[in-house]
């Protein structure tokens, strides 16, 4: 199983299946939205969620561990750009492209957006480890074949890439 951790006792749990299309559509939805240097930290973080590199369930984060920044407008501005990540996959953004239908995918974008929602990012102790990839690993490659942002500097290929393998 893989867990994403919502904190206060919430997470949501899911196959390796589900990781695979959960993180697939939300890799359409943060390439579209990204724009500042959280953002594409974040959608490095997404990056390594990608179960054909990293390995079947053995992924999954939690709120708590990311570094949402350190004043309450950086807390907003990241909280606020993972909303609409979540709300732009839950439009269907490009689901037409995907090869299967993400049968559950809405299910588990629901619950993780009511969790980040919930979420306080201001009540995290920051103990100086994040799993939140550092500005130099920011996901700001782009692939030319899938038009999503690439695992650069983790790897040459996209999830779509990798999945393709």
């Amino acid at each position: 199983m893989n867990v994403f951790d919502g904190g206060a006792g919430r997470c949501l749990e899911m196959t390796n299946g589900g990781t695979a299309v959960f993180v697939d559509v939300l890799t359409l939805a943060v390439s579209a939205l990204a724009h500042e240097p959280w953002d594409f930290r974040f959608a490095a973080l997404l990056t390594l969620q990608d179960q054909n590199v990293m390995g079947r369930g053995a992924v999954g984060f939690g709120l708590a561990e990311l570094d949402w920044g350190d004043t309450p407008q950086e807390r907003a501005s990241a909280q606020d750009f993972l909303l609409r990540v979540l709300d732009l996959a839950l439009s269907r953004y490009r689901w037409e492209e995907l090869r299967y239908e993400p049968s559950r995918a809405e299910e588990y974008l629901r619950t993780y957006r009511a969790m980040v929602e919930d979420f306080d990012p201001a009540a995290t102790a920051r103990a100086g480890t994040s799993v939140l990839p550092g500005p130099q690993e920011a996901a700001m490659a782009s692939c030319v074949h899938h038009r999503v942002l690439n695992a650069l500097p983790f790897w040459e290929g996209c999830v779509f890439c990798t999945a393709e393998v």
